[in-house]
Formats: C-alpha cells, sequence, structure tokens
C-alpha cells in the first residue's frame, strides 16, 4: 500500500479540509492507493490499446497525448515497471522531451465501454536498449516508467462510448505502417525527417492543408 502521509500535498489536504473530506480521502489512500501494480491493475493495463499520458517540463508547464497502439503495447514489465513504445509522429516529440527534462508522468488507462479506469503515477525514463526495441517494431523509442502509485478510479462520471476500429497507423509486426496523410502537405516537404522526403509523391501525390483539414473532419486521414 502507498503511504496515505505522503500520497497527498498540502495543497490537497486544504482542500479536502474545507470541502470536510478529509477522513474520506484518508480512508481512500489507505484502502485504493498502491506503490505497486496489482494483478487487477496489471490485468486491466495489459487489456487496453491506448492511454492518457501526461508530463510536465522543468517549468511546471503540463500536457496530456493520447498513445494509442495494440492491445498491451503498455506492457507491465514487473510490478513495479511499465514499457511502452513511442511511435512516429508530428516530430515535435513534446511529451518524450519533458520525459527526458523531468520524468515525472502520470497515465490513465480506461475503458469508455464498462466503464472502468486505472490511474498511474510514476518516474518515467527513455530507452533505445536493443532488447526493448525489439519488442515493438516500428518504435523510435521506448519509455520506462517506475511505478510510484496506482489506484482503480472512480467511473461515476465516465460517459460510454462504443470502440470502433483499430487505427490503421499501428504498426504491424514487421513495423510497418501506412504513409500518414499529413506528411502528403505541400507546406510541410521542405522540412519532413530523410526518411519521409520524396514519399508524398508515391504515397498518393501532395495535397494542401485545406484538403488534409477536409479530410480530417470526415474521418479519412
Amino acid at each position: 500500500m502507498a503511504d496515505p502521509q505522503k500520497f497527498y500535498s498540502d495543497a490537497q489536504r486544504d482542500i479536502q479540509k474545507e470541502q470536510d473530506s478529509s477522513t474520506l480521502a484518508e480512508a481512500m489512500a489507505a484502502t485504493i492507493v498502491f506503490d505497486e501494480l496489482q494483478d487487477e491493475h496489471r490485468d486491466f493495463i495489459s487489456s487496453r490499446d491506448y492511454f492518457m499520458l501526461s508530463t510536465v517540463n522543468a517549468e511546471g508547464e503540463p500536457t496530456v497525448s493520447y498513445k494509442g497502439g495494440p492491445v498491451g503495447f503498455a506492457q507491465v514489465v514487473t510490478s513495479k515497471k511499465i514499457a511502452f513504445p513511442s511511435f512516429d509522429g508530428n516530430g515535435m516529440f513534446y511529451s518524450m522531451g519533458n520525459i527526458a527534462e523531468l520524468g515525472k508522468v502520470g497515465m490513465l488507462f480506461i475503458d469508455m465501454e464498462t466503464p472502468h479506469r486505472v490511474r498511474v503515477q510514476g518516474a518515467a525514463s527513455l530507452s533505445q536498449a536493443p532488447e526493448l526495441m525489439a519488442r515493438f517494431p516500428g518504435a523510435n523509442m521506448m519509455v520506462e516508467v517506475e511505478v510510484t502509485s496506482v489506484f482503480i478510479n472512480c467511473a461515476r462520471y465516465i460517459h460510454k462510448h462504443k470502440r470502433l476500429e483499430t487505427s490503421k497507423y499501428v504498426p504491424d509486426e514487421n513495423g510497418g505502417q501506412p504513409f500518414p496523410s499529413w506528411k502528403r502537405i505541400d507546406l510541410f516537404q521542405g522540412v519532413l525527417p530523410g526518411k519521409d522526403v520524396g514519399r508524398a509523391e508515391k504515397e498518393g501525390g501532395l495535397i494542401t492543408a485545406e484538403e488534409y483539414q477536409d479530410a480530417l473532419l470526415k474521418g479519412d486521414s
């Protein structure tokens, strides 16, 4: 179990006191918050094909990113460690940069159909170790998260949504994936990474930003 005395900040405790929930919050921390993954956490995390990742930079500016992949792509390595891949994106490496800089992360695993969710806090680091990279062909790097706290969160306000299909951009067993349509936008051709230069002409030709936006709104991107 996590230590209730260390789990909350002073500001959180002040608001708990103001809202008359100090005793309840203390009981929650003592009952549902663990400092390592339990079987129910491991099973749920292994069943998910997406999660929300929160990171923060050294100036305290936060961001939240959606991470998607095949089922179980956030792998439970041990009761104290989760590893997941970073796949090709827009080249900003916003979350990865925050992890390299500060390493504090939050992960929200959620099932919108049941509904159900698990929250994880941890200390993250980046890795390109061959044995880790081999687990996910197509990854540009891996993230290892040392779990500091994990708990099942109340699902009361989760609106039910039904999953339709897996994204066509999830890398296959060989790391292959379709060329993203936004990399065909004419404005970006001079700034793409070397591996993508010239591919737009072979993947359907150049498009304008307006054409991409139209496709995005129709769900055809």
